[in-house]
């Protein structure tokens, strides 16, 4: 199981160390660090426990082997009763193991940010954008997940330069961590009267939220520029300082915030943004340094791949990635994305098994 196993061993000791953390006479009587430490309990809770599991029927298992290989015959005879049983449990947990795993460290990350940029196609890639955004809209909001504005730019036409969103809930990274990259349309657009089809596109970045302990920032590692905030197509509307933007002067990551009125609000979305970009961008060259153990297709997160293409008068969805079609681009834009989000971690649980061979 290689990495996957360390991988494993880590998160239970750190889940174990958190339940001794939960009863601790000093967490208790600090609330700010008893609230740290039950978020980080709870987001590691389910992979932990499924691989105490798993760990604790391991060891039944060769228990069972052992009374099979021993010279009691009732008890080999009870043993080889209960072994086919005991097989079958932790064979299920494997997969749901597997599941778990897909998309590594960050697979059970609760809180992501999610930014959605115009690229290439001018009010036509902006309106697309809005598409984009609509389409996750819907799609988190059948989830039952949360949703927060961040930051938008937005375009005289209703459509988005960029815009960034909070997204939390179970199982968020895991579902949206396949959008990064380069999304693309084919369609005509409503300014065309020669009914001409014309492409655009945008890029998606899903990137999971760090914990307050995973990225500490302290003021003298950004620089903070006050600004006024504008509106759709640079119209003037705020005549006080209420925008923010904020350069990482190690990494010369901007982060720029406008959408609340109060310039503490716009510092404190900032700040969250940033810290997920930075999160992030050490999180890419990580990967980059792994890529070699393991290749995977839709893995990557690379925001200048073309991953997908929508294609209005075929009503047709393709994920270029896995050969993945679909002709009901209208139900998933109206936020049925399962088919789409399904097909691609059943392509990664494939990866996972080949990755990590079977079990005893």
């Amino acid at each position: 199981m290689g990495t996957m196993h360390d991988m494993l061993e880590a998160k239970l000791s750190r889940f174990q160390e958190l339940e001794r953390l939960m009863v601790d006479q000093d967490v208790l009587q600090d609330s700010a660090k008893l609230v740290d430490v039950m978020r980080e309990h709870g987001s590691i809770a389910k992979l932990a426990t499924c691989y105490r599991k798993f760990k604790n029927l391991n060891d039944q298992i060769a228990e069972a082997n052992e009374m099979i290989s021993g010279s009691d015959p009732d008890m080999k005879e009870l043993a080889e009763m209960e072994l086919p049983d005991l097989k079958n449990d932790r064979e299920k947990l494997w997969e749901e193991l597997l599941d778990l795993t897909i998309g590594g460290e960050d697979a059970n990350r609760s809180r992501v940010m999610l930014e959605i940029r115009a690229g290439t196609g001018g009010d036509e890639a902006a309106l697309f954008a809005r598409d984009l955004f609509d389409m996750y809209k819907h799609f988190c909001e059948k989830k039952g997940w949360k949703i927060e504005i961040m930051d938008m730019n937005a375009t005289e036409l209703g459509g988005f330069k960029e815009i960034v969103m909070e997204v939390e809930g179970e199982g968020v990274f895991r579902e949206l961590q396949y959008e990064s990259g380069g999304h693309r349309v084919q369609r005509v657009p409503e300014t065309e009267t020669k009914g001409r089809i014309q492409t655009s596109a945008a890029t998606v970045a899903v990137m999971p939220e760090p914990e307050e302990v995973e990225i500490e920032l302290k003021e003298e590692d950004y620089r903070l520029d006050r600004y006024c905030a504008s509106g759709p197509g640079g119209q003037h509307v705020n005549k006080t300082q209420s925008a923010v933007r904020l350069t990482h002067i190690e990494t010369g990551i901007v982060v720029q915030c406008q959408d609340e009125k109060s310039q503490h609000k716009n510092l404190a979305k900032a700040l969250k943004v940033l810290k997920s970009r930075i999160y992030d961008h050490y999180r890419e060259i990580e990967n980059a340094k792994r890529s070699e153990d393991r290749k995977t297709k839709i893995g990557s997160g690379d925001r200048s791949q073309r991953i997908r293409t929508y294609n209005f008068p075929e009503n047709r969805i393709t994920d270029h990635r896995i050969n993945f079609t679909l002709y009901k681009l209208d139900s998933v834009l109206a936020g049925n994305m399962e088919p789409v989000i399904e097909a691609l971690l059943e392509y990664e649980r494939q990866e996972q098994r080949l990755a990590f061979g079977t079990i005893d």
